[in-house]
C-alpha cells in the first residue's frame, strides 16, 4: 500500500511539473524576450488561462502527502517552512502578475505586472529545483551536534544557507552550491518547456526565434546534466547505487535522454513532438532521481538518525486504505477538469479572451 500511494503522489508531482511547469517557463520568456506588445499579450495569456487549473495537481499531492505519509509531510513543511513561505508568497506575485496586467492601459502598470509575472515565474522554477536538490542531498534529521540528537528523529529546520554555502557538512542549509546547480538545471528545462509550449500554442512573432532557443537551451542542459552527476557523485558517492543494483531502473535515465536527443532537432520537429519531448524530460528526469533514492524519500545527513523513507512515515495500513477511496474521487475528478480544458482550450489561443481587458 505505501507503494502504491507513493507511485500515485509521484504521479500527481510530475503533472503539476509538467504541466505547472510550461507556465513558469512562459513567464522565464515572456521576462526575456517578449519585447513587441502583442506578444506580451498572447504569450502572457498562455500561461493566463492555464495556470490555475494546472495547480489543482499541486493541492492534491500535498492532500495525498498528508494522508498517505503525515510523519514525512510534518517533517518536510515544518523543515522547510522558510522556502515554502517564498514559494507561496512568488506564486502569489506571478498570479496577481497576470491577473492585474490589463486592469489598467497605463504602461508604467502593465510594466510592474509584467516583471512581477516573469520575476516570479523564474525564482518558482529556481526555487523548485533548488527543492528537488535538498531532497536529493539530504538534511541533517534530529538536528544532531557532537553525536547528539538534539530532537525527535524526524526532526529538522534549515536556514537559507549556511556559512560555508557547503552541502558535505552536517548541518547543511537550504541554498548552497549543489542545490543551485539543481536549481540552475530546473529553469532551463522548464524555460525550454515554456518555449515549446508557446510555439504550440500561439502565432507569437517570436516562434521561429523560440526553435532555436529550444535548441540552444537543450545543449545547455545536457552539459550541466553531465556537470550535476559528477557533482553529485561527490556530495553522495552512492547516489546511482540503485540503478547497479536494479538494472531495470536504467530505463529511466534512457526516458530523460531520449527527449534530451529529440530535443537536438528542435527546428525540423512538429511544434506536438517539441512539447512531447520536453514533457519527456520533465518526467525522464524527475523519476530517474527518486528512483534513485527509493525508498527513501528525504536522507539523513547524520549517522545517529534514519533516513525518511515510504515506509517509516507512512499511516497506518487502515489510513491508507480508507485515503484510497478518496483517492479516487480526487483522481476522476481532476481527469474530468483536465478533459473539460482540453476541450474548451484546445488549439491556438492568440484569440480567446482572458477577461483582462483594459478600461
Amino acid at each position: 500500500m505505501e507503494l502504491y500511494w507513493y507511485l500515485i503522489i509521484v504521479f500527481f508531482l510530475a503533472m503539476f511539473f509538467i504541466l505547472d511547469g510550461y507556465n513558469f517557463g512562459v513567464g522565464i520568456i515572456h521576462l526575456f524576450m517578449a519585447k513587441k506588445e502583442n506578444d506580451k499579450v498572447v504569450v502572457a495569456k498562455s500561461a493566463g488561462l492555464f495556470w490555475d487549473a494546472n495547480e489543482v495537481w499541486l493541492v492534491a499531492a500535498g492532500g495525498m502527502l498528508f494522508m498517505a505519509f503525515p510523519i514525512l509531510y510534518a517533517s518536510a513543511f515544518s523543515g522547510f517552512y522558510l522556502p515554502l513561505i517564498i514559494v507561496l508568497w512568488l506564486i502569489i506575485f506571478r498570479a496577481i502578475g497576470l491577473e492585474l496586467r490589463d486592469h489598467f492601459k497605463y504602461q508604467m502598470w502593465k510594466d510592474i505586472w509584467d516583471v512581477s509575472f516573469g520575476v516570479s515565474s523564474l525564482l518558482l522554477a529556481l526555487f523548485f529545483g533548488i527543492a528537488l536538490g535538498n531532497v536529493v542531498r539530504g538534511v541533517n534529521l534530529g538536528e544532531v551536534v557532537d553525536g547528539v540528537s538534539k530532537h525527535e528523529p524526524h526532526y529538522f529546520f534549515l536556514p537559507l544557507w549556511n556559512d560555508s554555502f557547503s552541502p558535505i557538512v552536517q548541518s547543511v542549509g537550504v541554498i548552497d552550491w549543489f542545490t543551485i546547480i539543481i536549481g540552475l538545471i530546473s529553469v532551463v528545462t522548464l524555460a525550454m518547456h515554456g518555449a515549446a509550449w508557446i510555439i504550440l500554442k500561439t502565432n507569437s512573432s517570436i516562434n521561429e526565434k523560440l526553435k532555436n532557443t529550444v535548441l540552444k537551451l537543450d545543449i545547455i542542459l545536457i552539459i550541466l546534466t553531465v556537470f550535476s552527476v559528477i557533482v553529485w557523485l561527490i556530495v553522495n558517492p552512492n547516489a546511482l547505487d540503485n540503478f547497479g543494483n536494479k538494472l531495470y531502473l536504467i530505463i529511466l535515465p534512457l526516458v530523460y535522454f531520449t527527449g534530451l536527443i529529440g530535443l537536438l532537432f528542435s527546428k525540423k520537429i512538429t511544434d506536438k513532438q517539441r512539447i512531447l519531448f520536453t514533457t519527456i524530460v520533465i518526467f525522464g528526469g524527475i523519476a530517474s532521481t527518486l528512483a534513485s533514492m527509493f525508498p527513501v524519500v528525504l536522507p539523513s545527513t547524520n549517522n545517529i538518525n534514519p533516513s525518511l523513507t515510504i515506509y517509516n512515515t507512512a499511516a497506518t495500513e487502515y489510513g491508507l486504505s480508507v485515503a484510497s477511496i478518496w483517492a479516487i474521487i480526487a483522481i476522476i475528478l481532476i481527469v474530468v477538469y483536465a478533459i473539460a480544458q482540453k476541450r474548451f482550450l484546445g488549439g491556438k489561443i492568440d484569440d480567446m479572451d482572458y477577461g483582462g481587458d483594459a478600461h
